[in-house]
């Protein structure tokens, strides 16, 4: 009766909805870590906001290109009958699972273990982004049966990576933002694991195509040319245009299709600011907590990737690349997705800009290339993303019963290896078992490399920047 009675009360606890869960949970996690009240209830109460803002701009834009999309699949024959929504119902389906707490503490306990036996510099306040690890939880957790041991071994291992990255990328996030030394801030986002891909393209051109340098030019200059038609609001109407075309919708529902579209990829950035502020008062408490046991150690801050956002680069490539994924979405074999919600590749710009140092000719030969990682884990997903989504009760409205929906989002590789590392653990296929172990001893690989040839990079900053202050010292 115990059990049936705590098995009731939690069924209840997960009736009420995603943002109620998530108000409760933020708010007793922040008075844990010894958060004041008010800073606790404002930062469940916005959580709960922002769930519930981000369920309705997704709804808004599924309800109008439902119908047009599925138009658009029976007038043009193609198969890209799964529509993404942006990286929005990825933190809607996490945020409303009890296992992304569970993720959440694996990665602040690994963290701290991490911070004190010297393996990173960096801590990791960017909790909200928690959600980018949690996914990679969730399937690796569905596709092999429920293996917790191997998701949490598995989310270990790539969040342990995601903390080297963040440590290996501050000398040049110093360089392009022209941070002192002593600066503290960096990045540890999930999405920033693909950066070793970029390295592999980026150390191709160096060695076959270095000419193309010659034509590089000043992304502020392009993104002051562009102005309005490069905004969220242009490039919606640009969406709107083309699938109303194509899906031969009438004037009044293409305008309508246009309208929707420029507001719902405003409203996604928009309503995606309000997460940040909301996880702030639990992310200040667990910094104070994790601060308090590491004094006298210099320890990097990771936040979220926007602190890369005053490069115009990154705008300039996004706005580039947006045409350039629909295009490809339409003729690359194996895609099944519509880009949508995450037409703006603000995915790959941030690892494109650091491994580049901002050359937008060669951040948009690479993007390009990589494009179709991103349409192919996408397409993968989609069935695990659209089942969980009806089971927790929040499948967008306007689209139809029977249709899939996915993301065009960060981690592709990520994504590929949870789903073949967990049908080999719950087959025990052997062919399956070696493929996997093969897959994964490839990606260890490829970030052994990666991590030596930042630190290449590094010292050649550092050596640069004592020549600079040599030549300072003489010119005195």
């Amino acid at each position: 009766m115990i059990v049936e009675k705590l098995n009731q009360g939690f069924q209840f606890f997960i009736n009420l909805g995603a943002p109620a869960m998530m108000f409760i949970i933020i708010t007793l996690l922040s008075l844990i870590v010894g958060v004041s009240i008010s800073k606790a209830l404002e930062g469940g109460i916005r959580m709960a906001v922002a769930l519930t803002g981000m369920s309705a701009v997704i709804s808004l834009l599924t309800s109008a290109f439902g119908p047009a999309l599925n138009s658009f699949v029976e007038e043009t024959g193609a198969t890209l009958e799964i529509t993404d929504l942006g990286w929005a119902p990825l933190a809607v389906i996490t945020w409303g699972s009890m296992y992304t707490l569970y993720f959440a503490f694996v990665c602040f306990l690994l963290n701290f273990i991490l911070l004190i036996f010297s393996v990173t510099k960096t801590l990791n306040v960017d909790l909200f982004n928690i959600w980018n690890i949690s996914i990679i939880g969730l399937l690796i957790l569905h596709y092999s049966g429920n293996n917790i041991i191997l998701t949490t071994v598995f989310v270990a291992f790539v969040y342990t990576l995601a903390l080297i990255n963040a440590d290996v990328m501050k000398p040049t996030i110093n360089e392009l933002l022209n941070y002192e030394k002593t600066n503290i801030t960096t990045t540890a986002h999930p999405e920033l694991l693909i950066a070793p891909v970029v390295m592999i393209f980026n150390k191709l051109i160096d060695r076959f195509l270095p000419f193309i340098d010659k034509f590089d030019f000043n992304a502020e200059t392009l993104n002051r040319k562009i102005g309005f038609w490069g905004s969220k609001f242009a490039i919606g109407a640009y969406l709107g245009v083309f699938i109303g075309l194509l899906a031969r919708q009438s004037p009044s529902e293409i305008f309508r299709l246009v309208f929707i579209a420029g507001v719902s990829l405003e409203l996604f950035a928009y309503v995606g600011g309000w997460f940040g502020p909301a996880i702030e008062p639990l992310s200040q408490g667990i910094t104070t907590f994790m601060s308090k046991r590491l004094r006298g150690r210099k320890v990097y801050i990771g936040i979220d990737w926007p602190i890369l956002a005053p490069r115009a680069e990154i705008w300039a490539v996004a706005n580039i690349l947006a045409p350039i994924l629909l295009i490809v979405a339409l003729i690359l074999p194996g895609n099944h997705v519509l880009p949508l919600g995450g037409i703006l590749m603000t995915v790959l710009a941030p690892a494109l800009l650091i491994i580049t140092k901002g050359r937008v000719v060669r951040m948009t030969i690479i993007g390009t290339v990589m494009i179709p990682l991103f349409l192919w884990a996408a397409t993968m997903i989609a069935e695990f993303l659209t089942s969980t989504s009806k089971a927790m009760g929040n499948f967008p409205t306007g689209l139809a019963k029977g249709s899939l929906f996915s993301s065009v989002d960060s981690d592709p590789l990520e994504k590929m290896l949870t789903v073949l590392v967990g049908k080999a653990a719950a087959t025990l296929d052997l062919k399956m078992i070696l493929f996997a172990l093969l897959a994964m001893g490839s990606y260890i690989l490829m970030f052994i490399w990666y991590f030596r040839q930042m630190k290449k990079e590094s010292s050649k900053v550092d050596h640069s920047d004592e020549r600079s202050a040599a030549e300072n010292i003489v010119a005195q």
